[in-house]
């Protein structure tokens, strides 16, 4: 890391935290709300059952840092499940099946749910009260 960056790492950290929750919860309102557009209309019910919720609740809660590691953990799986289900059978490289933001999604999920909520969150703010 560059030096003059160093100070900073916290803040960039609770950056990618928030703007990674709030860009998925919208994968959960496209399923669960039909907002800002429906899903995809091969998508199978229990698709939109499952992996709705979990991607708007989880999401918020990555989003607004409450429970995030938790969250992101339970988050970051659904990601992987996703990839493997739905890209990872047709070909290997994400590339190839069009399964990068699944793979991204899952592994920085998987980061965020080893470092916490950080700052900027909901449990900082629980814990200085």
């Amino acid at each position: 890391m560059p030096p003059f960056m160093h100070a900073y790492a916290p803040h960039a950290y609770a950056l990618m935290r928030i703007v990674t929750g709030f860009l998925f919860l919208w994968h959960g309102t496209q399923k669960l709300l039909s907002v800002p557009m429906p899903p995809p209309p091969q998508l199978p019910s229990l698709v939109i059952n499952v992996a709705g919720p979990i991607e708007l609740i989880g999401g918020t809660l990555v989003m607004i840092g409450l429970f995030a590691g938790w969250a992101a953990f339970l988050c970051s799986g659904l990601m992987a499940f996703a990839y493997w289900m739905a890209r990872g059978t047709q070909a290997l490289l994400p590339i190839q099946n069009m399964g990068e933001l699944a793979a991204l999604y899952c592994f920085v999920f998987l980061y965020i749910s080893s470092h916490g909520s950080g700052m900027w969150s909901v449990d900082a703010a629980r814990k200085t009260a």
